[in-house]
C-alpha cells in the first residue's frame, strides 16, 4: 500500500498553478512566514491548501 505524500514542493506548485518553479519557491517562502516556520521546515498539503484556498481534494491528483 502506497502512502500519500504530506509535503508539497515547488515543482508540485508549478504543476498545480501553471506558473514557474521559481514562483513555487516564492510561494512556499510566503507560506512559511505566514505559519512562522523556519527555512528548513516543510510545508504540508493542508497548509498550502489553507493558504491558497484550493481544496485539498483538488490538489491530491497532482501529487501522484
Amino acid at each position: 500500500m502506497k502512502q500519500a505524500r504530506v509535503v508539497i514542493y515547488p515543482k508540485d506548485i508549478q504543476l498545480i498553478t501553471g506558473k514557474s518553479e521559481r514562483y513555487g519557491r516564492m510561494l512556499l517562502s510566503k507560506i512559511r512566514r505566514a505559519n512562522q516556520k523556519d527555512e528548513h521546515q516543510f510545508i504540508t498539503i493542508h497548509e498550502f491548501a489553507s493558504f491558497t484556498g484550493i481544496p485539498e481534494d483538488t490538489i491530491e491528483p497532482y501529487l501522484k
